[in-house]
C-alpha cells in the first residue's frame, strides 16, 4: 500500500516553520509606495504568499512511499549417488543402498514439492560427474539402477560450486555411502572443497547409506598384494609372495595358483596350493617359487580361483613383470675375515643389475661356516668371475683349488685382493693357483693363522698410481681422457696399506704401482681366462671421501674385464621402470638412456619412444633430454591390461640398439572391490560446512526445516516518488517570482 510522507529539510519541523515565518514576516517589511491601489496591493501579496507556500512545500519534501515484499531467489542442490557400490545389499530387509535411497526420496516427495514452490531445486545423479535429473511433483527422476564406476564426491562438489558461484544456495543435500573412489584427475579430496563451501556459506547436509563393512555382507575373495624381484637370472629360483583376503568363505578351501608366461602371450600354472581362512576378512600370506628357463621379460600372475557367489571377480588376480637376465655375470666372492672392504665391494657391484654376486665367508676358526657345496661352486661352468679375499689356502679341500684353476683356464675370471692371508702369506705359492696368478710368490712368505703379521710382507699407506699402460686399460679407465683419468686417480684417497709383491711374472702386465716401483695391480691371461692380482684392500675409503662413482666404476669394470664383457662397447639402451603395476589414470614416468659397457652414458643419443596399449594402438611419446639420460612420461592409462614400451636409440644416424619393457594397468572395479561405506567422511563434510549428517528417515524433517527458513528470504523494499523535486515545481516558482517582478516594474515599483 502507498503512503504519503514528509521529510522536512534539516530533519525537523521547527526549521520549516521558522523559515516560513520569516518569509511571511517579510511581507510587512517593505518600502512605502504611493499610488498603489488596494487591488494591486492584493495581487502582489497573493503572489508573494504563493511563493512562500511553494518554498515551504519544497522544504517539507512531500513523498509517496510504495512498500513491496520480495522473495529472494535461492537454490537447493540435491546430489544422489548413482554408482555401483550402492547396489550392495547391506540395508535392512536385504535392500540395496540404492533401493533405500530411492525410497527415501519417494517418502520425502511431498516435502520436496512444497520446497520447490518456495525456491529452485536442482537435482543431480552423480558418479564421476554430476548429471542433471528432473524433479516432477517432488519426485526425483533417478536412473533405475546405479551404473557409475567412480564416486568422485570432491570433484562433483567442485563442479557444483563453480556452477553456482555468485548465487544464493540454501544448502547441498548429499545422498551417498560416502566412500570417495575416483581416478585422477577426478580424485579431488572432498574436504578441500568443503573448506571453500564453508567460506561461501553453503552448508552440506549428508544422508548416509550403507554399512562401513559392506563387503563383509557379501562373498568375495581377493589377491591384495603381489611382490616379486624385478630382475632374476635365467635358471635361478624366483620367489613370489602375496596376500589373499577372503570374506564369506570361512573354513572353506581356496585354490591359489601362480601362473608364468612360458611363451609370449601364453600363461601356464607353475605352482599352486590350497589354503583356508579361519575368520571373515582374514588376510593370509602365500609364497611360491618358480625357476624361469629362458631369458626375457616374463609375466607373473597370482590368482585365486573364483568361487560361486562372489560379488566381483576382477580382484581375484594380480600380475607383474620380471626381467629374466640371460647374459648376466655370476660372481662368487669368497672371504675369510670380516673387514670394511667386503661391504664396499658388494655395494659397488650390487648397483649393476647384470652382475649377480654370491657372497660366502669361511671362518677358519668355525668349520661349520664352510658351505657343503663349496666344491661344486668352484668347478668349471658354475661362475663367470671369482673374487678371493683374505682367505688362507688351508680352508680349501684337496682338489678344490685345482678345480678353480681349471675353471679359469676354461674362461672364468679371477681376482685375488690384498689381505694378511692372501697370495704368498696365505699359502697360495704351493697351490694350483701359483701358475694362475700374475705375481711371484714364495713358500717362505707363508704366515701362520692367527700369528703375528710380518711387516716386510706389506706396504704402508700408499696411493694407486696407474702406469702408462694402466691409464689406457679398460679396468682403470675412470674418466674419458687420459689426462682426466690421471688427475682423477691422483685425487683418490690412498690405501691404508697393501701386500708387498716379490715381483710379477714375465707374462704379466703391471697396471698400477705405489709410485715407488712396487706393483699394486697386475694382470695376465691363463688359458682362456683372465686374472688380476690387486694388492689393496681399502678402496672402501673412496666413497667416504665422495668418490662413490669412481669406486663403483672401478669394481664394475674389474668384473666386466674378467668376464670379457669389455669387448662389447656398443650402445646399451635401457629403460628403468620404478614399478610395474599402476592404477587406471596413473601417470607412468620412466628414465631411459644408452651407455657403453664401462657404464659411461652415450652423449648426444636420441630416442624414439612409443607405447603399445592393450587394444594394440600405438602412442608416440616425446622424451625430455638431460646430460646423462632422458625421461619420458605417459598418462593414457585408462584401459586395464598390458602395456608395452618400445625404445630405439640412435646417435649420428647410427643405431645404438633397442629395448622394451612392459607394465600393466590393474583391472579394478573401484566400486565393488571394497564397497564399504564411509560415514566418517559424510560427518566430516557436514561438520566443516556447518550442515548436518543425518539418517535417511530424517530427510523429510530436513526439507521441512529448510522450507520454514525460506521466510528469511523475504525482503521488504520501498520505492519513493517525491513531489517536490520536479521540473514543474521549479518552473512554477520561477513563474511566480517572474510575474511579481513584471507587475512591480509595470506599476513603477522598481
Amino acid at each position: 500500500m502507498p503512503r504519503f510522507s514528509l521529510y522536512p529539510v534539516g530533519g525537523h519541523w521547527l526549521v520549516v516553520i521558522a523559515v516560513a515565518a520569516v518569509l511571511v514576516g517579510l511581507l510587512w517589511v517593505k518600502p512605502h509606495h504611493r499610488g498603489l491601489t488596494p487591488r494591486r496591493r492584493a495581487v502582489l501579496t497573493a503572489l508573494r504568499l504563493a511563493v512562500v507556500a511553494l518554498v515551504v512545500l519544497v522544504m517539507l519534501r512531500p513523498t509517496w512511499v510504495y512498500t513491496k515484499t520480495i522473495r529472494q531467489s535461492a537454490t537447493l542442490i540435491l546430489l544422489a549417488d548413482a554408482t555401483r557400490s550402492l547396489s550392495v545389499r547391506d540395508e535392512a530387509g536385504g535392500r540395496s543402498r540404492y533401493e533405500l535411497l530411492r525410497q527415501t526420496l519417494q517418502r520425502a516427495a511431498e516435502r520436496m514439492d512444497d520446497l520447490a514452490a518456495r525456491l529452485e531445486v536442482k537435482a543431480y545423479a552423480f558418479a564421476s560427474k554430476a548429471q542433471p535429473v528432473e524433479v516432477e511433483d517432488g519426485r526425483v527422476q533417478l536412473p533405475e539402477s546405479p551404473e557409475g564406476d567412480q564416486t568422485a564426491i570432491g570433484a562433483v562438489l567442485d563442479d557444483v560450486l563453480a556452477e553456482q558461484l555468485g548465487k544464493r544456495v540454501v544448502g547441498i543435500v548429499l545422498l551417498s555411502d560416502g566412500a570417495q573412489r575416483a581416478y585422477p584427475p577426478r580424485d579431488l579430496l572432498p574436504q578441500t572443497v568443503a573448506s571453500r563451501l564453508k567460506q561461501l556459506g553453503y552448508p552440506v547436509f549428508t544422508i548416509r547409506f550403507g554399512k562401513s563393512r559392506g563387503i563383509g555382507q557379501a562373498q568375495d575373495v581377493a589377491v591384495t598384494s603381489l611382490v616379486a624381484d624385478q630382475r632374476v637370472f635365467v635358471k635361478t629360483q624366483l620367489t613370489v609372495t602375496g596376500e589373499v583376503r577372503a570374506f564369506g568363505y570361512v573354513n572353506r578351501p581356496l585354490n591359489v595358483r601362480l601362473l608364468a608366461e612360458t611363451a609370449p602371450g601364453k600363461l601356464q600354472t607353475v605352482d599352486q596350493r590350497e589354503l583356508t581362512v579361519t575368520s571373515d576378512g582374514q588376510r593370509v600370506p602365500v609364497e611360491f617359487t618358480y625357476v624361469p628357463q629362458t631369458p626375457g621379460e616374463v609375466k607373473i600372475v597370482l590368482e585365486v580361483e573364483p568361487r560361486p557367489g562372489e560379488l566381483v571377480s576382477t580382484n581375484n588376480r594380480r600380475s607383474t613383470f620380471v626381467r629374466v637376465l640371460g647374459g648376466g655375470i655370476r660372481v662368487l666372492y669368497l672371504e675369510g675375515e670380516l673387514r670394511r672392504e667386503i661391504a664396499a665391494i658388494r655395494n659397488a657391484l650390487g648397483q649393476s643389475p647384470e652382475i649377480d654376486v654370491d657372497y660366502v665367508r669361511i671362518d677358519h676358526r668355525r668349520p661349520e661356516t664352510r658351505p657343503a657345496d663349496l666344491g661344486e661352486k668352484l668347478k668349471p661352468g658354475q661362475y663367470d668371475v671369482y673374487i678371493l679375499g683374505d682367505l688362507d689356502a688351508s680352508v680349501f679341500r684337496p682338489g678344490e683349488l685345482q678345480d678353480l684353476a681349471d675353471a679359469v683356464a676354461a674362461g672364468a675370471g679371477l681376482i685375488m685382493i690384498g689381505g694378511f692371508h692372501s697370495f704368498g702369506p696365505g699359502g697360495d705359492a704351493q697351490t694350483p693357483l701359483d701358475p694362475v696368478l700374475p705375481v711371484q710368490m714364495d713358500r717362505l712368505e707363508r704366515q701362520p693363522l692367527d700369528g703375528e703379521v710380518a711387516p716386510d710382507l706389506h706396504l704402508p699407506a700408499c696411493k694407486i698410481v696407474p702406469t702408462q699402460a694402466g691409464l689406457i686399460e679398460f679396468t682403470l679407465r675412470l674418466a674419458p681422457t687420459v689426462p682426466e683419468n690421471q688427475a682423477l686417480w691422483a685425487r683418490l684417497p690412498p690405501l691404508e696399506g697393501a701386500n708387498r709383491f716379490r715381483g710379477c711374472k714375465d707374462r704379466a702386465l703391471v697396471l698400477a704401482t705405489d709410485g715407488q716401483g712396487h706393483p699394486l695391480l697386475a694382470r695376465q691371461a691363463y688359458g682362456r681366462g683372465r686374472v688380476l692380482a690387486f694388492a689393496g684392500d681399502s678402496t672402501w675409503r673412496w666413497p667416504l671421501k665422495g668418490f662413490d662413482l669412481a669406486h663403483m666404476r672401478f669394481w664394475r669394470q674389474v668384473v666386466l674385464w674378467l668376464a670379457r664383457k669389455d669387448e662389447s662397447l656398443e650402445g646399451n639402451v635401457w629403460i628403468k621402470l620404478a614399478r610395474r603395476q599402476f592404477e587406471p589414470g596413473n601417470r607412468v614416468e620412466f628414465p631411459l638412456g644408452a651407455q657403453t659397457a664401462s657404464g659411461e652414458p652415450v652423449q648426444g643419443a636420441s630416442f624414439q619412444v612409443e607405447v603399445v596399449l592393450p587394444d594394440r594402438s600405438v602412442v608416440p611419446v616425446s622424451p625430455i633430454y638431460s646430460e646423462r639420460q632422458a625421461v619420458a612420461s605417459f598418462h593414457q592409462t585408462r584401459q586395464p591390461g598390458d602395456y608395452l614400451i618400445r625404445v630405439t636409440g640412435t646417435k649420428d644416424g647410427e643405431l645404438l640398439g633397442s629395448t622394451q619393457a612392459r607394465f600393466l594397468v590393474l583391472d579394478q572395479d573401484l566400486e565393488l572391490d571394497n564397497p564399504s561405506a564411509d560415514a566418517a567422511l559424510m560427518e566430516s563434510l557436514a561438520s566443516i560446512t556447518g550442515g548436518q549428517s543425518l539418517a535417511p528417515e530424517e530427510l523429510p524433517e530436513l526439507l521441512q526445516s529448510l522450507a520454514e527458513k525460506t521466510d528469511e528470504l523475504e525482503v521488504r523494499t520501498e520505492t519513493k516518488q517525491s513531489l517536490w523535486d520536479k521540473w514543474s515545481t521549479f518552473l512554477l516558482l520561477v513563474g511566480l517570482l517572474g510575474l511579481e517582478w513584471y507587475l512591480r516594474k509595470r506599476w513603477g515599483l522598481v
